[in-house]
């Protein structure tokens, strides 16, 4: 069962240049050392981390880049030391698959926040080799950033949980979103924002969807279970609703004004901003004459991760997906630019990855 050597073949799918196209590409994942896990990828969510890091919207990006952090697979083989994984066992990987393991964040089980932390695709590993995505065959993790899929949560829908899911679950327990009766507005209605609505329903609160997009309203309401729809372009729907708010969670990555959304927040009301808008501009009114808070996530530490799966095992919570080959990669990622896709992408890397 287990293996300190034997490199072997990967296939993958990589962007070569900032076009960002993927096409097959081989490479060679790292032996498997005495802490670390090789898993078979069975599946793998499209994350907009995907079309920005293949286009190197950040200005660093290193090809060939193999993108996907959100993998979920079967072990296939485990190092002489690992204690929490055996052969057969379903797992999944999040966004980072190192970190120092002794600052303050890694012993709060934060590791996301560690200054060392190392990105699962396009970051640099401990052994200086440059880290490649799930957009592959296989791939090889230390046991801690692996994460127990139970056997009865379906691999495909449990992919999205990895990013998407755990990053808006994080502020939601963070800033004790998880109070039955209370009240949460949900702005966007994309992969991370219909996880919102279903943990806010999961949680008892009473959840509102803020949208610029009428044509939300039907799925907000009859698909996803949503208690209100406002269109918060609508001056007087957003006035009908001031000061009504507990919680909202901002998912939004385009531009938007903050002025009106926190006019809905309650006195001591909290903002969760997960999305990356090119700036945060609101008027100091808006946040001192009622105590308000502005609070920014990124995805979260192993712990909440475990836990958030284990809530979504035990309470039937499941993303909504459109399974797709990964020779749809592309035009996924064209789809996802446009916002078109009801929620998430996934790929069948186990059937279409040949």
């Amino acid at each position: 069962m287990s293996s300190e050597g034997g490199k072997e073949d990967c296939l993958g799918w990589a962007a070569r240049d900032p076009s960002g196209f993927l096409s097959p590409y081989k490479f060679t994942r790292r032996a498997v050392g005495s802490e670390d896990v090789s898993i078979k990828i069975t599946h793998c969510g499209v994350c907009y981390a995907d079309v920005a890091w293949t286009r190197n919207v950040q200005g660093h990006s290193k090809y060939p880049l193999v993108p996907g952090h959100e993998i979920v697979g079967i072990v296939k083989q485990v190092g002489s030391s690992v204690q929490r994984f055996k052969v057969g066992d379903h797992v999944g990987v999040g966004t980072y698959v190192n970190s120092c393991r002794e600052c303050e964040y890694c012993n709060d089980r934060l590791e996301v926040q560690c200054e060392k932390s190392v990105m699962t695709f396009d970051g640099i590993d401990a052994d200086g080799t440059v880290t490649k995505g799930g957009y592959s065959s296989h791939i090889v993790v230390h046991e801690r950033y692996c994460f127990r899929i139970p056997e009865n949560y379906p691999m495909d829908l449990a992919a999205p949980l990895l990013c998407a899911g755990i990053t808006v679950y994080t502020p939601m327990i963070r800033h004790k979103m998880n109070q039955p009766g209370k009240s949460l507005g949900v702005i966007g209605l994309g992969g991370l924002g219909h996880m919102a609505v279903k943990f806010g329903k999961a949680f008892g609160l009473k959840v509102t969807v803020l949208s610029t997009s009428i044509s939300k309203k039907e799925e907000a309401l009859s698909l996803l279970g949503a208690d209100h729809f406002v269109i918060s372009s609508d001056v007087e729907q957003m006035k009908a609703i001031a000061k009504s708010l507990d919680f909202i969670i901002d998912t939004a990555a385009g531009d938007h004004p903050f002025d009106p959304y926190m006019s809905l927040l309650k006195t001591g009301g909290i903002l969760a901003l997960v999305g990356f808008p090119s700036e945060v501009k609101f008027s100091p009114a808006s946040l001192n004459l009622n105590m308000r808070t502005v609070s920014g996530s990124i995805t979260g530490g192993t712990k909440d991760t475990q836990e958030m799966i284990d809530l979504c095992a035990a309470q039937k919570i499941y993303p909504n997906i459109e399974v797709i080959p990964i020779d749809y990669a592309n035009e996924a990622l064209e789809r996802l630019i446009k916002r078109d896709v009801k929620y998430r992408f996934v790929i069948d890397i186990e059937n279409s990855l040949k």
